[in-house]
């Protein structure tokens, strides 16, 4: 193992390719037949594999492309995605306790696990330890933690001075990065401009309406193919007089409840011209759990309720 700092996230990834060995040894030597449920609970731990997969591709990936290598991000990822492949296959196997098949499967999983560590030992890890910096790393932990570890005890803050937390949205902590910052502002997990914000919500399918905690509206998305007309003469209207006199009481009691604290969410759904509409309504407080807008959201779910089984692949002309 390389000589790292407690808690530096390659020294986590040592530590879980430890584990990962371990299980792969019992899988080897457990009898399915005999005894299932050993395996089972074996097979389960080994399928935590994925969040050490989230990691590296939302990580790790990431940071390595900054540094202009890019080669993980397309042929890891893709072995990944394999890897994946046969672990749902034998969940479907498992459901059924088709032991012929999971034992004809198995080894082609742990025999990839394996290969993939391999990889990792000699070329991904070595190199990422070259590449990056220790301000590279120090910025990983928040990350990895959205995202967790195999690990069953949760590993130990990197730096090991664990800095005073700052809320996303006061972080001002300018960063390097590959695309321009001019005429941007900084959100939560990035950055846009204007322009950018307007396409989002423009192009998003759903109606949103934004109100907020003196029960105006200050916002809407002006999408193409909008449920419910809105227009810019709504833009500062108490809400109470952009719905029809019939449902005035019910946003009214859904406000109140809200500013109550009573309620969080209210959803409708109901047929409107031949259209299957969904209505949600959410309740936004602040840090201190202060009341502080109400978010109307509308959609056109007729064509989501038509769907059936599952679709993977692109099915282009």
């Amino acid at each position: 193992m390389e000589q790292l700092e407690q808690g530096h996230p390659l020294q986590v990834y040592y530590q879980e390719s430890a584990l990962i060995q371990d299980l792969i040894l019992e899988l080897y030597d457990v009898n399915v037949s005999e005894d299932f449920q050993k395996y089972f609970n074996i097979f389960n731990q080994l399928s935590t594999i994925e969040k050490r997969f989230k990691r590296k591709e939302n990580q790790l990936f990431p940071y390595l492309e900054k540094h202009h290598w890019n080669g993980p991000s397309q042929g890891m990822w893709s072995f990944h995605d394999v890897l994946r492949d046969q672990i749902r296959l034998l969940n479907s196997h498992n459901e059924t306790k088709d032991i012929k098949k999971i034992t004809e499967n198995l080894p082609y999983l742990l025999e990839g696990i394996k290969r993939l560590m391999l990889i990792e030992d000699q070329n991904l890890f070595p190199n990422a330890k070259r590449l990056l910096s220790k301000a590279d790393w120090d910025e990983f932990y928040e990350g990895d933690e959205e995202i967790g570890w195999m690990l069953k005890e949760k590993p130990a803050p990197f730096p090991a001075i664990e800095p005073k937390y700052i809320h996303p949205s006061e972080d001002v902590t300018e960063r390097t990065q590959s695309f321009s910052l001019e005429n941007t502002s900084h959100y939560d997990e990035g950055y846009m401009t204007p322009e950018q914000v307007n396409l989002l919500l423009k192009f998003l399918p759903i109606d949103i309406t934004y109100v907020d905690e003196n029960d105006k509206v200050i916002f809407y998305n002006r999408g193409e193919d909008r449920v419910f007309a809105r227009s810019k003469g709504i833009i500062g209207r108490e809400v109470r007089f952009c719905h029809p006199p019939k449902s005035v009481d019910m946003v009214l009691r859904i406000l109140e409840e809200f500013k109550a604290g009573n309620k969080d969410t209210a959803e409708f759904w109901f047929n409107f011209k031949g259209q299957i509409i969904h209505i949600r309504y959410f309740a936004i407080r602040d840090k201190n759990l202060i009341y502080k807008v109400v978010i109307e959201m509308s959609q056109d779910i007729t064509e989501i309720q038509k769907l059936e089984g599952q679709k993977r692949l692109l099915d282009w002309d």
